[in-house]
């Protein structure tokens, strides 16, 4: 059987809500994501909790919104909590109609203000012989602090991904001066999936009106079929960011 070919999607949700916290959007993300159709996703800013706002508005969810997009979707889920207040709790989340083997929630927290973290999943698509290793990650804002977290990640790919899997890293990466985009993908081998032949990379932030680029894809051991940025007004109206998808396959010997 040949492999078949996997849609990733990779999207900051911004804890459900609109770009200025005035409106929940969470049915809608979950109805817009549903419609891309992906095989995997991977989210960012995924509220796993916040009773301040489920009290105060009754049109959010008191559900962890992991579950909201998954039930709609009727995808198995899973959730790394890295953010942790009193009330509240957010994270990375890895959705998807396989089963999802859930290897670690790697702490890359650098401070005590942003509290950051790599969700590792494994997912075995239809005719691939080896899983799919699922990297969802969201770095901090300064980049000193990402520097480190590059070389944190950077590390435990070295150490506990193997050389000839095929791996996708994506997430929101913050790194708006693109200065250290290409540090992780050299050290590691990786292809950066959405740079055109200009070395430009897509503006995803923000939404309504894009001026940078804060989101990454980083793919390995796999061919790319097709990319795309989901820059509709339907999504714009949504969280801060714009997702990107790429359709991939393992690539042949």
């Amino acid at each position: 059987m040949s492999p078949r070919p996997v849609t990733v999607t990779s999207y900051n949700m911004h804890k459900g809500m609109s770009a200025l916290n005035r409106k929940v959007q969470l049915d809608s993300m979950a109805d817009e994501l549903k419609s891309l159709h992906s095989d995997v996703l991977f989210l960012q800013e995924v509220q796993g909790q916040n009773l301040i706002r489920s009290n105060k508005r009754a049109d959010f969810p008191d559900s962890p919104h992991y579950d909201v997009v998954g039930d709609r979707l009727a995808f198995n889920r899973s959730y790394g909590k890295n953010a942790v207040y009193p009330e509240k709790h957010h994270g990375n989340a890895i959705l998807s109609h396989l089963p999802i083997d859930t290897r670690n929630n790697l702490d890359i927290s650098v401070n005590k203000l942003e509290q950051r973290g790599v969700l590792h999943c494994e997912v075995l698509p239809e005719g691939w012989e080896t899983p799919l290793v699922c990297l969802c990650a969201h770095l901090n804002l300064r980049e000193p602090d990402r520097v480190k977290q590059y070389q944190a990640i950077f590390e435990y790919v070295s150490q506990q991904v193997d050389a000839h899997s095929p791996l996708i890293i994506a997430g929101d990466f913050n790194d708006w001066r693109q200065k250290s985009a290409l540090s992780l993908g050299k050290a590691l081998n990786l292809d950066e999936v959405f740079v055109d032949s200009n070395g430009k990379r897509p503006k995803t932030f923000p939404a309504r009106m894009p001026v940078l680029s804060l989101d990454r894809v980083y793919t390995r051991n796999l061919d790319i079929i097709e990319t795309q940025i989901h820059n509709g007004k339907n999504w714009q109206k949504l969280s801060d960011h714009l997702p990107l998808s790429v359709k991939v396959k393992p690539k042949l010997p």
